[in-house]
């Protein structure tokens, strides 16, 4: 066998091999003596028929692929250690010539992640602040929810509550055609289609009204979008909202417990603050992660980027799938081929692939380990979310390999970036400074 690495760019190595005559022979006999075994010859007991038999019987092609399918797999793993080099997965192959053998194949290598001095960068949270409008935003939204609706003989005003009688249709097909159907007069409708809010409003009660609409070319259902729409709409019932005084009666019917405005005020105010606490964290995190991330020097083979939009195709079909749909209704619905597609989630995959490689590289620097203790409590809060006659089946679930190796990835890459945001705000571990005061106190005694 005879080997030429040709060159070694974009993290993978590009080989060319060549394979002996003798070789070549070899792993034919070998193929020869498998196929034999479980193949049955015309007029030979099994594993009896001689080569030439069996090969004019399954054809030469058959065993020359028997032959390949083992000595490829063989010259390849012989061929990485020859040449020395740190494959990450298995390499893809090229036959560019049939006798001799001749392939080549590119060999995916380790990817290489350079961080830089992560431990100099410094981020601060930004401060959770709580406003008053923002209470009287949730205490409107909760008067709305509890508002009554009464009946009035006037014009269709916005946010007014009307019954309708609407028949509409689009390119000659019907759009929607029902009877006495409720609809609420907001500026910012977008349904049954934009602009349909402004033609009612005005309207009066056992008014009938005929108006087009043109169909925007973004809108959801695409087997109509960028065409007109031809509405017929009546007028059967027109209501206002009327809305609670936001005072201690109106507090005590939100929830038990709250007897007065002053109570409820206070339990918004600390949930929002909660809320905003776990926004401003979850952007520290996210600025934190971006700044190590953009000083880092990142190379990785190109399959690594294929295997995340596989990852990202089979989130969203799993998605349709679960609503009774395949993968041909799905890019039929989006009017777009898989290839497009996959195009459109090159961008993020790449970007998915470098932010999981730079937090593997954090996890391994700063010896990130999750215990057995914590990944059975991480089982148990999962299960207990679950209803009780499902927990003891999740939790059979999660106690195989590869759902337990999830949750230790889970709470890796969670302890991960926790670990970064110290090192981002300062912190230190003990372990780190008692490693500083050792080699300061080995160089003091050196000198």
């Amino acid at each position: 066998m005879k080997v030429t690495q040709e060159k070694t760019e974009n993290c993978q190595a590009f080989l060319t091999i060549e394979m002996e005559p003798a070789e070549m022979e070899e792993s034919m006999g070998k193929a020869y003596r498998r196929m034999v075994k479980k193949t049955d010859v015309p007029g030979f007991r099994r594993g009896k028929a001689p080569r030439a038999m069996l090969e004019r019987y399954v054809g030469r092609e058959s065993l020359l692929k028997e032959a390949l399918n083992s000595l490829i797999p063989e010259a390849c793993d012989s061929a990485i250690k020859e040449k020395e080099i740190r494959a990450f997965a298995q390499p893809s192959v090229e036959i560019t010539q049939n006798e001799p053998l001749v392939f080549k194949a590119t060999v995916p290598l380790v990817p290489n992640v350079d961080l830089g001095n992560y431990r100099e960068i410094r981020m601060e949270a930004n401060p959770a602040q709580i406003e008053e409008e923002n209470i009287d935003a949730v205490i409107d939204r909760l008067r709305h929810e509890q508002a009554t609706w009464e009946p009035v003989e006037r014009a269709v005003d916005y946010n007014d509550m009307v019954i309708l009688d609407i028949d509409g249709t689009a390119d000659g097909k019907s759009l929607i055609d029902r009877k006495g159907v409720e609809y609420q007069v907001r500026k910012d409708q977008k349904m049954p289609v934009p602009g349909f809010a402004d033609q009612v409003h005005g309207m009066s009660i056992n008014e009938e009204k005929e108006f087009d609409l043109h169909i925007p070319g973004d809108f959801p259902k695409k087997e109509i979008a960028d065409k007109e729409a031809h509405f017929r709409v009546k007028v059967i019932e027109v209501k206002q909202e009327n809305l609670p005084e936001a005072d201690d009666e109106f507090a005590r019917g939100v929830e038990p417990g709250f007897e007065n405005m002053e109570k409820l005020r206070e339990h918004i105010s600390e949930g929002l603050k909660k809320a905003a606490e776990e926004r401003a964290r979850g952007d520290l995190e996210e600025r934190t992660i971006q700044a190590t991330i953009d000083q880092s020097k990142v190379e990785y083979p190109p399959f690594l980027v294929e295997l995340e939009i596989d990852r990202l195709l089979e989130q969203q079909m799993r998605r349709w799938q679960a609503a009774g749909h395949n993968i041909d209704d799905y890019l039929a619905n989006i009017n777009k081929t898989e290839e497009k597609l996959r195009e459109e989630l090159r961008t993020q995959a790449e970007k998915q692939v470098v932010r999981s490689l730079v937090l593997g590289k954090i996890s391994q620097e700063e010896k990130i380990e999750v215990s057995d203790a914590e990944v059975n409590a991480e089982i148990e809060k999962t299960a207990g979310q679950a209803s009780p006659e499902k927990q003891a089946e999740l939790k059979k679930y999660f106690s195989r390999p590869e759902p337990r190796n999830s949750i230790i990835n889970l709470l890796t890459g969670r302890k991960t970036v926790q670990r970064l945001v110290e090192i981002a705000g300062g912190e230190e571990k003990e372990e780190d400074n008692q490693a500083d005061n050792t080699e300061r106190e080995e160089k003091e005694g050196q000198q």
